[in-house]
């Protein structure tokens, strides 16, 4: 995780490539594997049924916890920054797939004063629609501003508190352009967001968004979820793993430990890089969370 301009950091398009299509099944498997860890009591999320159903093969107590602690982890650094600004700021999801921070947040009162989501347009179709057809998602949405309703089509939905924008994040200028229409303010503390999205980018395609995300806001804060130790055994299996379903990591280099995930950041335009591995993490979790499972 990264940050500029922050006095106390904490820790922290189109898709017509047939290569991109491996990579948008991450989005399912993901959803999959939270959906299930939600169902049998990990965490609370009631929005999450909503996109994804309950898959009937049941997922191993190993996925199980560390979808717990990922999902723990990045909610820990995303409240922190939202309690730091007074919620007087503005996230940024980077390939968002078929998250529910939004609505969890709004039950929170923790909403900033604008939540983004970026994802292929193809995934942003499917989210899109499952939108318009529950109210339990499209009520929260309108509840923020009663006053107006609030623009759903194409591949954008976009409203006073919430945007959702159909991008490839490595077309920065659309991206950017697109993000501008939804009222992205440049000026506001922002928080950026991409969990397991840079790894399935090319060194190159990665460096230049974050260097975007360097230079384009006054204050600004990156978690960046991610491999690290690629090139031990475990590491080599899942690469040929994915591989074999045709999701290449065009990024597996940047992903060797954590000091070269901490370089890149660095060398692309931030004051501060900060990361921990996944182990140090789940000792770090309140003993009586951990003691359930």
């Amino acid at each position: 995780m990264a940050s500029r301009s922050l006095r106390e950091p904490t820790v922290s398009g189109t898709d017509t490539d047939t290569g991109d299509e491996g990579v948008r099944g991450t989005c399912d498997d993901a959803s999959l594997c939270k959906r299930f860890a939600v169902s049998v009591g990990y965490w609370h999320d009631p929005y999450i049924q909503h996109f994804v159903r309950l898959s009937k093969e049941r997922k191993a107590p190993e996925i199980n916890r560390g979808y717990f602690a990922r999902v723990h982890g990045v909610n820990q650094l995303l409240k922190a920054f939202l309690k730091k600004t007074e919620c007087n700021c503005q996230v940024i999801n980077l390939g968002a797939g078929m998250d529910t921070t939004f609505w969890k947040l709004k039950d929170e009162n923790l909403l900033p004063k604008k939540y983004f989501e970026i994802d292929f347009p193809m995934i942003v179709t499917r989210k899109l629609y499952n939108i318009k057809a529950k109210s339990s998602l499209s009520k929260p949405i309108q509840e923020v501003h009663s006053e107006e309703s609030f623009q759903l089509d194409g591949h954008v939905l976009d409203s006073k508190r919430f945007a959702i924008v159909g991008a490839d994040l490595r077309d920065l200028n659309k991206m950017e352009e697109k993000l501008k229409k939804c009222n992205m303010n440049t000026q506001l503390p922002t928080l950026l967001v991409a969990e397991c999205v840079l790894v399935y980018m090319t060194p190159e395609q990665s460096a230049n968004l974050i260097k975007w995300a360097a230079n384009t806001f006054e204050t600004a804060m990156f978690i960046n979820y991610e491999q690290v130790n690629m090139d031990d055994k475990f590491g080599q299996i899942m690469v040929e793993n994915l591989r074999r379903r045709q999701c290449d990591l065009a990024g597996v280099e940047t992903c060797k430990s954590l000091d070269s995930q901490k370089q890149r950041l660095l060398s692309n335009g931030w004051e501060k890089a900060f990361a921990i591995d996944m182990m140090e993490l789940y000792s770090s979790l309140p003993r009586a969370e951990v003691g359930r499972y």
